[in-house]
């Protein structure tokens, strides 16, 4: 045979395709493009489910028109916008919490935190003036069926003022709480501050005491006025209500006030402005005390146990009694 008639022998071998093979990677991409999508919806739905109103309207906003922060979020710094306008960090909104946080440490959630403290503050001072009234209706029902205490009723004045219960010992004619003239108390005086003593103790409540007199110079000595005397008798009703069971941690204020603060303000000579006020005192007005206090002590102001001799009554300048 010639080399002009040979023809090359061509072997076609054809591959098998399996029917169930490897596909690629493709579906994971999607798989994972659906799992991130779910996660964000899942996110915004919980956040509007633990959000206010107020902050649901700004993620509402926020989706509208994510160039810019509308509405009550605020203006991310310098710096921290992407190329289109939008923050590259998370969504800034006014009053919203701070997921890197949690709702605990909410450092943008001081509405919902002064809302929640004002909230807390009110509650306490319903219980307190609750707490208040209960220890009037046991004082008057203490004054009602004690031995000590039934003779001397009218004398004793019980009521609820802003500073808290107020509870006024008050003269009366032929029958004063105090030798004439002196500190020194009566026994029965004693025996009512003894009583008292006992149940104001049974509130956690800081008291005030002040001393009253009535217009009548004081015939003395020169350099001793109704106002060192009010301040003893202070003092001595402090003694008194400690002996009685009052804790001595319990008394935040002693002062004598003279006749600068008459009871019979159209009778300002009457026995009854001759008086021995006691304060059990809110916590509002205790911090209110406090912080004058610490005004008076940071503007220079001295405290000292005795006052010029003749103060004018009108100033309503307070003698200080230093608890002994």
């Amino acid at each position: 045979m010639s080399e002009q008639n040979f023809q090359p022998l061509i072997i076609v071998r054809r591959k098998k395709r399996q029917k169930h093979g490897h596909h690629g990677g493709a579906w994971k991409v999607a798989y994972a493009d659906f799992v991130t999508a779910m996660m964000a919806f899942f996110l915004v739905m919980w956040l509007l489910g633990v959000g206010t109103r107020e902050q649901r309207a700004a993620i509402s906003e926020y989706f509208k028109n994510p160039s810019m922060t509308p509405g009550t979020a605020t203006i991310a710094p310098p710096g921290q916008f992407g190329p289109g306008g939008a923050s590259d960090s998370m969504i800034q909104l006014g009053g919203a919490m701070d997921l890197s946080h949690g709702p605990g440490k909410d450092k943008h959630g001081a509405p919902i935190v002064k809302k929640d403290v004002k909230a807390a503050e009110a509650l306490a001072r319903k219980q307190e003036k609750a707490r208040l009234e209960e220890l009037m209706k046991n004082l008057n029902a203490a004054i009602q069926s004690s031995q000590a205490l039934a003779p001397f009723k009218d004398q004793l004045l019980l009521d609820i003022t802003p500073e808290g219960l107020r509870i006024q010992i008050v003269d009366k004619l032929n029958r004063p709480m105090f030798d004439l003239g002196s500190a020194k108390l009566k026994p029965y005086t004693v025996k009512i501050l003894g009583e008292l003593g006992a149940s104001i103790n049974s509130v956690p409540n800081m008291i005030s005491i002040a001393g009253h007199t009535d217009d009548a110079p004081y015939s003395g000595t020169h350099d001793y006025s109704n106002w060192e005397l009010s301040a003893d008798r202070a003092n001595a009703a402090r003694r008194a209500l400690i002996a009685g069971g009052l804790q001595a941690g319990k008394v935040a204020r002693v002062v004598g006030l003279a006749a600068s603060v008459p009871f019979d303000k159209a009778n300002p000579g009457d026995p009854i402005n001759r008086r021995i006020s006691i304060i059990v005192m809110t916590r509002q007005a205790e911090k209110a005390a406090r912080s004058q206090e610490m005004a008076d002590g940071m503007s220079g102001a001295a405290s000292a146990p005795n006052v010029p001799a003749h103060p004018a009554p009108t100033t309503g300048r307070k003698a200080v009694a230093t608890p002994s």
